[in-house]
């Protein structure tokens, strides 16, 4: 419990499948806490699959968790992600993350597939009650808007019997979403001053839903760079993120950790005073060395600061 630094990728930063699994070996004996996935359905660059990406590292690994950054339920059939997560927390013998969300209405999934973005988040929420109901209940029968089954089960059931389910989105519905059927929440790319009233929101909320949240099961994701800042791969994330709707005019060092080792520890330390104890954290790096040696220093340098008994109190004070 406490702090926990997981690592992410968004699009495939590697030249082969190899370097990814010499990547994640580095990750899994490193001590790093869990692996995610973005999920990115239609684009020119390549990213992997979040829910088949879960089902390899079921396979590939023995300790690292891992999950996804987050699946959007709106594009995706209840019955068969509830079957997929099932079977991959049984397999890993019951280290899945399940995380959700209702999908970004600008992605290019939505118009590539001709699919409705009006109404997603009251499918997100059908699709929600289905997939915990069928990880624990045997026999299913639901009336929706979107959705009806009759006695629909699955088998095995997820390993985890308390299957945890991390949500994520910041609006008044996102808030309201995760109390009702979160046990965690996890945060895109914002500052800490931009989360700490969501998950201030969420506890008042959950607390009213009479479902209190565990106090450390609220995250959040930030990309990192040890270096100036000068790099060719840092100067592409600052203009990927000025392309990104709403966020011409803001400063990426306030979403970014850029710097030194201290610099890293610090972006940390102000997550964790705004109440974000869990971490997706995202390499920025030109090539497979550079992400294997930016891992390599915030496992030697970062790690054994954030894991010491001492600094959440320090944190937070």
């Amino acid at each position: 419990m406490g702090v926990g630094v997981g690592l992410g990728i968004a699009e495939f930063p590697f030249s082969s499948a190899r370097k990814f699994w010499e990547w994640i070996e580095l990750c899994e004996e490193g001590g790093v806490d869990s692996f995610w996935q973005i999920d990115r359905m239609v684009s020119r660059e390549p990213f992997l699959e979040c829910m088949s990406s879960m089902a390899a590292l079921a396979g590939a690994t023995k300790k690292l968790k891992f999950g996804m950054n987050v699946a959007s339920v709106g594009l995706r059939d209840p019955l068969l992600l509830a079957k997929e997560c099932a079977t991959i927390d049984f397999l890993s013998e019951g280290r899945l993350l399940p995380a959700f969300g209702i999908g970004n209405n600008a992605a290019p999934v939505w118009k590539a597939t001709g699919r409705p973005t009006k109404r997603r988040g009251i499918r997100t929420n059908e699709a929600l009650e289905l997939i915990t109901r069928l990880w624990k209940e045997d026999s299913v029968t639901f009336e929706g808007e979107f959705y009806q089954y009759h006695e629909a089960c699955i088998s095995p059931k997820p390993v985890q019997k308390k299957i945890p389910l991390w949500l994520g989105g910041s609006s008044d519905a996102a808030i309201r979403r995760t109390a009702r059927y979160g046990t965690g929440w996890l945060a895109g790319l914002e500052t800490p001053q931009r989360v700490a009233p969501v998950i201030a929101g969420i506890k008042e909320a959950a607390k009213e839903a009479g479902r209190p949240i565990d106090a450390d099961h609220f995250g959040a994701s930030f990309p990192f760079r040890f270096g100036d800042g000068t790099d060719d791969a840092t100067k592409r994330q600052i203009e990927a993120f000025r392309k990104r709707p709403g966020l011409k005019d803001r400063d990426p060092n306030h979403y970014f950790a850029i710097g030194d080792t201290e610099d890293v520890i610090a972006k940390l330390r102000e997550f964790v005073a705004a109440g974000a104890f869990k971490f997706v954290m995202r390499p920025i790096a030109n090539n497979d060395d550079e992400m294997m040696s930016q891992t390599q220093r915030l496992i030697d340098e970062v790690f054994p600061v954030v894991y010491d008994k001492g600094f959440e109190a320090s944190a937070a004070s």
